[in-house]
């Protein structure tokens, strides 16, 4: 547990700082599932949508952090982006996310 508390540690620290920096929360899930709750102000592009909307994304000019309902699909959006040049991080669920804020 102590090193995955060390883990999760290091990922809240990246979360604030890529926030300080006025990253982009772009949530993965679904239009479906992200009209049934979402963070106010995240931008919903489906991970099946991620590859096309490359150029849109790297337009926004900031960091982004992923997010869906459990982390998997955001961590495949955020290795995605990262492949891409964009600076990146998976923020896992979208609930958990938003109360870190």
């Amino acid at each position: 547990m102590g090193l995955f508390g060390f883990l999760s540690g290091n990922k809240n620290d990246k979360i604030k700082d890529l926030q300080s920096k006025g990253a982009v929360i772009i949530d993965v899930r679904t239009k479906g599932e992200y009209s049934q709750g979402a963070i106010s102000g995240s931008k919903n592009i489906p991970l099946q949508e991620i590859s096309s909307k490359i150029n849109e994304i790297k337009k926004f000019n900031k960091p982004v952090i992923t997010c869906c309902a459990s982390g998997m699909r955001s961590g495949s959006a955020a290795s995605i982006l990262k492949a891409q040049g964009i600076e990146a991080v998976n923020g896992g669920g979208w609930a958990s996310l938003s109360k870190k804020l």
